[in-house]
């Protein structure tokens, strides 16, 4: 035990000595760190001192250059500024010296407004005292010259004014006539040239129809076998044809007699099938005749699809096909209706096309035009108006309605092609051999064309020539001038157009002559 006490307690010195002679070793390590960080110390201290100098040295440097840098680009702005102050004193001493010469030049002119002035307000003085001095010598002229003509200057003027609304009118009336003749030959040259275009780019065959159609049959003994016993066949078809059927000594032809075409075709084809067939009796005939008019009706129909689809016309009611396709069979004037239809709507659509208007509309209106002559009973309207019925009546436009109604002036023309109908109907009703005339009506026009020439003053004479084309009026050269043979021109030509309705145009020419006649005995 003692041992082992020994052996700690010599342990534990050995730990102590061991600890104090590491102490004393550190101690002399950290004097040796102390003395070398001393060292470094010193000698980093005087490398920044160096380092620091030059730093100073190298900024001062760059300093001086800076600032004289600085100096010279604040020398040259100040340059460039004086240099600019300068043109400016120069442009202001211009400036004043220019206001000054304007000042000298405005007062000069000031100075000679002002002698102006006074010399324009010495003229307006003298012009004064003038007017004065004129109005005096006006009135004593005036006093003198009513004195003299015993009449006051009131009545003179009245008397003057009278004179020269006369003399006015007559020239006017001169510069009226000459002004229409010249706007009328401009227009007529446009409006003939459409026309004649129109017309040259049309051809129809005109048929001119009668009342009575001849049937051909191959001998004479087929009279007496369309006659029947006692008459009976020749009866029973005329009750059941309603055509009037006449047999007389004209050498194989029979006369069929109707007013109505349709009815009379009905007639001419039964009559056809009954001397082909050869059984021919009332019985046969009835039912011959049923079958006619039934074919005559599908056949009615067919033309007027046949004719709106050769014309392009689309969407037209069934019953106004039916109307066109019964326009086959009437006349207009001996004019075959539904050729004179398509081909007013021909000429209606050539028009339009020439004036830029709506083409199919236009034909649609034209081939409507006469739908009011093939009515299905009587009716007191004119057909004009009652064609304008059926077709608002079966959904027609508005334009083409006003077209049919107004072909004849009964209504008021609203659209442009209401014209356009109407001068194509008169274009296709007078070509040549298109319509019979009728004389009277014909000579009634004549009559008075001549009768409103005699209604008026100093007319001596007058002759409707050129088939009521031109109308010579002959004047008394004593009661009529030859300015005022103008003026009667022109109201001739304005009563005829007011009062009278004509085809075409009417020329009115006054002819006034001076006649010195004397006799050598």
């Amino acid at each position: 035990m003692d041992s082992t006490l020994l052996l700690i307690i010599a342990g534990i010195v050995g730990i102590a000595a061991g600890f104090a002679i590491a102490k004393v070793i550190e101690k002399s390590n950290v004097s040796n760190l102390i003395k070398n960080a001393k060292k470094e110390a010193t000698s980093i201290l005087k490398d920044a001192k160096v380092e620091a100098e030059n730093i100073k040295k190298d900024k001062l440097l760059q300093a001086k250059e800076k600032f004289l840098e600085l100096k010279s680009e604040h020398e040259k702005e100040i340059l460039s500024k004086d240099k600019k102050i300068a043109e400016v004193e120069k442009r202001t001493r211009d400036k004043e010296s220019q206001v000054s010469s304007e000042l000298a030049k405005a007062k000069k002119s000031a100075d000679d407004f002002d002698i102006k002035i006074a010399d324009y307000n010495n003229r307006i003085e003298i012009l004064d005292k003038k007017q004065i001095e004129l109005e005096k010598l006006h009135k004593s002229q005036v006093q003198q010259l009513e004195v003299i003509s015993g009449l006051s200057a009131e009545e003179a003027k009245e008397q003057l004014v009278e004179s020269l609304k006369a003399e006015a009118k007559t020239k006017a009336m001169a510069h009226i006539q000459d002004t229409l003749e010249e706007a009328k030959l401009t227009a007529q040259q446009e409006a003939k040239k459409v026309i004649i275009n129109t017309i040259q780019r049309v051809g129809t065959e005109e048929a001119v129809e009668n009342c009575v159609s001849v049937f051909n049959i191959e001998s004479d003994d087929v009279k007496g076998r369309i006659i029947g016993r006692e008459g009976r066949n020749i009866r029973a078809l005329e009750a059941a044809t309603g055509v009037e059927i006449i047999v007389d000594d004209t050498p194989e032809a029979i006369i069929l007699s109707c007013f109505d075409p349709v009815r009379r075709e009905i007639a001419r084809l039964a009559l056809h099938k009954l001397v082909t067939d050869g059984r021919i009796h009332p019985a046969r005939i009835e039912e011959v005749v049923a079958k006619t008019t039934k074919q005559i009706d599908d056949e009615i129909i067919e033309v007027g699809k046949r004719t709106v689809i050769d014309l392009g016309i689309h969407g037209l009611h069934p019953e106004l096909i039916k109307v066109v396709g019964r326009m086959k069979y009437r006349s207009s004037y001996g004019q075959n209706l539904l050729q004179h239809s398509r081909e007013v709507s021909k000429l209606c659509g050539i028009m339009a096309a020439e004036l830029g208007l709506n083409v199919k509309l236009a034909k649609r209106a034209g081939l409507l035009h006469d739908i009011g002559k093939v009515p299905d009973t009587e009716s007191e309207l004119p057909h004009a108006i009652l064609g304008m019925q059926w077709a608002e009546k079966y959904g027609e436009k508005e334009e083409v309605c006003n077209a049919i109604g107004a072909h004849h002036d009964e209504i008021e023309m609203k659209y442009l092609i209401s014209p356009i109908i109407q001068v194509c109907d008169a274009i296709s009703g007078a070509r040549p051999g298109a319509r019979r005339q009728v004389l009277d009506s014909y000579i009634q026009r004549l009559k008075d064309l001549e009768a409103i020439a005699f209604g008026f003053n100093g007319v001596k004479s007058a002759y409707a020539i050129q088939a009521g084309r031109e109308l010579r009026v002959i004047v008394e050269s004593e009661k009529v001038s030859d300015e005022q043979a103008a003026k009667l021109s022109f109201e001739v030509s304005q009563k005829i157009q007011t009062e009278m309705t004509y085809p075409g145009q009417v020329k009115i020419t006054v002819i006034r002559e001076t006649r010195a006649v004397n006799i050598a005995k």
